[in-house]
């Protein structure tokens, strides 16, 4: 339950937004630096960095489907079987993760890493959505 809430509170702080930082010579030391923060262009990224954003913002989509779906299914289930369903729910965050984490080991040092990673974690998200989502419509 704890890795649930430290996976749910890590989204919330996440951004949808890239923020780079410019550094202007002979400012005082609090001008020294500005912010410029733009939304990236998804529909038509130009650099890897704006895909890997874009994979990351895909991945958070699946994952806040996901957490709706997961959270309509508990209250539906009898307290076994909703005890069950949390510790599956636990294990398979694992599983996602570490899983994830292998397929982008083959990037290792490579730009597309996060892109190869973000998309692993979207993928099996949204599964795993679909899985939670047959166990509504089957649940009295």
């Amino acid at each position: 339950m704890r890795q649930l809430l430290l996976v749910l509170a890590s989204m919330l702080t996440l951004s949808s937004l890239v923020t780079s930082s410019i550094t202007t010579a002979g400012t005082t030391p609090d001008l020294q630096e500005m912010r410029l923060v733009q939304k990236v262009n998804c529909n038509n990224p130009q650099t890897q960095t704006a895909i890997n954003e874009c994979a990351k913002l895909s991945y958070q989509r699946a994952d806040k489907k996901l957490n709706q779906v997961y959270q309509q299914l508990l209250p539906t289930l009898e307290r076994s079987r909703k005890q069950k369903l949390i510790a599956a729910q636990l294990a398979w965050i694992k599983f996602r993760d570490t899983n994830c984490e292998f397929e982008r080991s083959r990037y290792e040092g490579g730009s597309i890493a996060p892109t190869i990673y973000f998309g692993c974690l979207e993928n099996t998200t949204k599964l795993r959505t679909q899985q939670l989502q047959e166990y509504l419509k089957s649940d009295p």
